[in-house]
């Protein structure tokens, strides 16, 4: 099976380094493509596969593809462009769209690749960097149980858990949720610390108090340490918390649903956004609570 890559920034490198080394399984990575083309050809010198010039040449060189693109615009372009996209000559490919867009996106795009004769399956992660290339994700997919089937045996060298969750569309509206209830609560936590800073209070003796009680969260493992030392190396940017929250709140707006919580928590992130730190982790969004650290701190605290 020869595998394909499009988008190959943080999350899709690492997946393609973790195919690359379980090559042996039965699946060789054989072309990456890339908008930023000198990402797209180190990686293809270090995998030893093709750094390929047009999205076209992918899916002639690749019987599976991984997409791992940005955003709506950017799925559709990929998909729809004119001239050249990835379903030029595309029958009898299977498309694995990993990135977290709208659940119609995902519709739209297994209608366009069923007329070009292709497959598609979403494989929604809720993951990150590191478990991408420990191949530890977490996928919840979407699509034809047959295309579901055809990519399993390569979704588990990617995956601790590989969960199909319905028809298209039907996995991205559960990443959306988990995304939001993550960012949430990555909110919550900032706000909480840096009330008990302002406090005076010891932040390590706080974070070990609120692991041991209801304040518990799986964003407290991971992010607390990093809010408490300023440390935002990016894993998950601010910039994709504020576009997944917004995907959620757009899906409430649509059944005449409030959302109070993740609307504040989106308007955080882009307030973070507005102030030039969309790039930094979600963690960084402690940058706006704690009161001696941001301009705007003594509003929020």
């Amino acid at each position: 099976m020869n595998l394909g890559f499009v988008g190959v920034g943080r999350m899709g490198a690492n997946m393609a380094r973790r195919l690359k080394d379980r090559s042996a399984s039965g699946g060789h990575v054989t072309a990456v493509y890339d908008t930023n083309r000198g990402g797209a050809t180190s990686l293809a010198a270090e995998l030893g596969c093709a750094a390929c010039q047009d999205l076209s040449e992918v899916t002639a060189i690749a019987d599976v593809i991984f997409t791992v693109v940005t955003d709506d615009a950017a799925m559709r372009e990929i998909f729809a462009g004119a001239g050249d996209n990835l379903l030029v000559n595309a029958r009898g490919k299977l498309f694995i769209n990993c990135a977290t867009v709208s659940p119609q996106m995902h519709v739209d795009v297994e209608k366009l690749a069923a007329k070009a004769g292709a497959q598609t399956l979403e494989a929604c992660m809720a993951s990150s960097i590191i478990q991408a290339r420990e191949g530890s994700l977490y996928l919840m997919c979407g699509g034809s149980e047959d295309a579901f089937q055809k990519a399993e045996p390569v979704l588990k060298e990617l995956a601790s858990t590989v969960r199909f969750v319905g028809k298209a569309g039907e996995a991205a509206k559960v990443k959306a949720l988990v995304n939001m209830v993550m960012n949430i609560n990555t909110a919550g936590l900032a706000e909480g610390l840096g009330l008990g800073a302002a406090l005076g209070l010891d932040l390590g003796m706080l974070r070990k108090v609120f692991s041991q009680t209801g304040a518990n969260s799986r964003v407290l493992e991971t992010d607390g340490e990093d809010m408490q030392n300023r440390e935002h190396s990016c894993f998950f940017s601010a910039a994709h918390a504020a576009k997944d929250s917004g995907i959620a709140l757009e899906l409430a707006r649509s059944l005449a649903l409030d959302l109070p919580l993740a609307r504040a928590t989106k308007q955080q992130y882009d307030e973070m956004i507005a102030e030039g730190l969309g790039e930094l982790d979600k963690s960084g969004i402690a940058e706006l609570t704690f009161k001696d650290r941001h301009k705007h701190s003594g509003d929020h605290v």
